[in-house]
């Protein structure tokens, strides 16, 4: 036993010394190769190894000395950096969300946190189109007032807008609620007949189990019924892909069209910042037409062809052209033969033609009136087979303003079978579309009609909207061409301004030397200011040497003046500071 302790001594001590030299081997290695640096820093005590060390580590495991890695000495790198994220991701922005709003944001849990601890009390979202984040109501017949009380004042079931539940969704939901005595009395006769409809056409009567990837085809015939009134040309379900808002069949169709680099898409500048971040996520490229400000932000032939010209020079094969109508951000509706040139255009070029029209409800000049580009197309002669065109619809926007449902369509025409087929590949890797949205977009399209029960009181809501909207839109394009240096175009449509700002050159000075655009660095002032949040039109694209930004109509009346109040008296201040 003792023999054995004795050998055992020997041996431990024998280990010890080969263990301490191979340590301060491969240490002398890593220093010298400068593979990690930081290894000598693990123990303020060390101290460097003797030279007089044996070599001899043949009776070791190979794993024992073989060369560490620098991770596996320490974790010096993250696995995820941001150098090592997808580069098209690095390179894609959304200017509607972006820093301008996360300043807001941290403003506005200040206030909350220390009221008082700002020059204003409130955060005015004037940066997105999200309508009852600002305060509008939604329609009564998609909603309708819950848990009333029996013994609320009558007079108070009147004020439609109030705080609702989805009154066809709740239907839908729970289609226990159609066979109780009770909802006679809270339901409207034909929003219980529309959700019964609804129950039948999806399969198993369930709200929470997948449709279809294109949609529910019974909500699809509604919806396909609904463009048909509108346009006067007939409408196939099957050319329907029902969405979670239009921003999903934006992506799709990036997705489809765009093979490299070497491929662009034509889209407005100024435009909504979507098309050139879905652009750069999935690795095209963005080709530019300016709109002309000097016409109302007119859409000039020439400018399409002049920038699809320079893109074929540069290789880049133009593969569609977006059309934003009515604009965002610019607001302008474009004129039925405008559109006709856009759609030759489209079809000699060999272009896919993407028509973004979720503002297609919210027109406010009495000159002007929506017409669909499929509309125009088959009023020129083009049928389903001619041109191939893209339609984008939403319940986020219009006069519904149903952001948070996500809810919309895209309506595919013109396309061969092999090519629709994958279309429907694409869609279906997504499953679906969620249920609930794709309801309120059957009900968007298809809204109470004269003799229903809900009528009246729907084109009360509608029209006290679309009215109040444009009342708000011509406040703030009067207050803004008041403006030292300001000018602003109508709103024709959709729900923004986008007035041009004449900087003095101070202040441009002064946002290089905060490294930031000139319209950023004025809104960032506005908002550390004022509490008014919009977007700096350097977000959506404008002529090099110009600068604007985004204001929305959406804030409820009442509150309009004192944005207009504060908007002014910052402009002033702002101009005196930095007058030339």
């Amino acid at each position: 036993m003792h023999a054995w302790r004795s050998w055992w001594l020997r041996f431990s001590e024998f280990e010890s010394l080969q263990m301490r030299k191979f340590v301060g081997e491969t240490a002398k290695t890593l220093i010298a190769n400068n593979t990690i640096a930081s290894v000598v820093k693990l123990n303020p005590h060390h101290r460097p190894s003797s030279p007089n060390y044996c070599s001899n580590r043949s009776h070791l495991p190979p794993s024992l000395y073989s060369p560490i890695s620098s991770y596996s000495i320490m974790a010096s790198t993250p696995p995820v950096t941001v150098e090592s994220l997808n580069p098209k991701v690095l390179k894609c922005e959304y200017a509607v969300r972006g820093e301008i709003v996360s300043v807001a944001e941290k403003l506005q849990e200040d206030l909350q946190a220390n009221p008082g601890s700002h020059p204003f009390e409130e955060i005015l979202y004037c940066n997105i189109g999200n309508p009852q984040h600002l305060g509008q109501k939604p329609i009564t017949f998609f909603r309708e007032v819950g848990m009333l009380q029996l013994h609320c004042d009558e007079k108070l079931l009147f004020p439609l807008m109030c705080v609702m539940l989805c009154q066809v969704l709740a239907l839908c939901d729970h289609p226990a609620l159609l066979d109780k005595r009770e909802t006679m009395g809270l339901f409207s006769v034909d929003s219980i007949k529309r959700a019964s409809l609804i129950l039948d056409q999806i399969p198993g009567r369930a709200t929470g189990a997948y449709s279809h990837s294109q949609g529910i085809k019974g909500l699809r015939d509604t919806i396909a019924a609904g463009i048909e009134a509108r346009d006067g040309f007939p409408a196939d379900p099957n050319d329907l892909f029902l969405t979670d808002g239009a921003s999903p069949g934006v992506h799709m169709m990036m997705q489809l069209l765009i093979r490299s680099e070497n491929d662009g898409i034509l889209c407005p500048i100024p435009q909504y910042p979507l098309y050139s971040a879905s652009i750069a996520l999935h690795g095209g490229t963005l080709v530019r037409y300016y709109l002309d400000e000097a016409t109302g932000w007119g859409l000039e032939i020439s400018e399409l062809k002049k920038q699809l010209d320079a893109a074929k020079q540069k290789g880049i094969t133009v593969r569609a052209l977006v059309a934003i109508n009515p604009g965002n951000p610019t607001g302008q509706v474009l004129a039925e033969d405008n559109q006709r040139q856009i759609v030759d255009f489209c079809k000699k070029e060999g272009l896919v033609l993407l028509a973004d029209e979720v503002y297609q409800e919210n027109i406010y000049a009495p000159d002007k009136k929506f017409h669909s580009f499929k509309k125009i197309c088959r009023s020129m002669g083009y049928g389903d087979k001619d041109i191939p065109l893209v339609s984008f619809q939403s319940v986020s926007k219009g006069y519904h303003g149903e952001c948070g449902k996500r809810g919309g369509y895209m309506e595919v025409t013109g396309f061969s079978p092999e090519v629709r087929q994958q279309f429907y590949k694409v869609a279906s890797v997504n499953l679906c579309s969620n249920i609930s949205g794709q309801i309120l977009a059957s009900l968007v399209m298809s809204p109470p009609k004269v003799g229903d029960e809900s009528y009246d009181g729907y084109m009360g809501e509608r029209d006290g909207i679309l009215k109040s909207l444009a009342r708000r839109a011509k406040t703030l394009e009067d207050a803004f061409n008041s403006l030292e240096g300001v000018s602003c175009n109508r709103a024709e449509g959709a729900m923004y301004l986008f007035p041009n700002i004449r900087l003095p050159n101070k202040a441009i000075k002064a946002a290089e030397g905060a490294k930031k655009a000139a319209d950023a660095y004025y809104a960032i002032r506005l908002l550390n200011a004022t509490g008014v949040v919009v977007v700096p039109g350097s977000g959506f694209g404008q002529v090099p040497g110009s600068w604007h930004f985004r204001c929305t109509i959406l804030p409820q009346e009442d509150k309009i003046p004192a944005i207009v109040s504060k908007l002014t008296d910052f402009h002033k201040k702002f101009m005196d500071e930095f007058r030339d």
